[in-house]
């Protein structure tokens, strides 16, 4: 095997843990977002802070059965 071959077999196993580790950091983002706008976040202020769309995070709302907001003039914080 030639030093090229090892070295993408490096990479490729790098590669491959990383990736596995993107996924399992990727989901507990979905899942704090999730939890985010369950507390009645609204998702333009939850996008602030994940690494989503306000509209990304809309339809993982919907796949999760969560209820969008009610639409029209929001209450003022703080």
């Amino acid at each position: 095997m030639t030093e090229a071959m090892d070295e993408l077999k490096k990479a490729t196993r790098k590669y491959r843990r990383l990736k596995k580790q993107f996924e399992r950091a990727r989901e507990e983002v979905v899942v704090a977002s999730l939890k985010a706008l369950q507390d009645g976040n609204e998702p333009a202020d939850v996008a602030k802070e994940a690494p989503f769309t306000p509209g990304y995070l809309r339809t993982i709302a919907r796949e999760a059965g969560l209820e969008p907001s009610k639409r029209g003039m929001k209450p003022r914080r703080g």
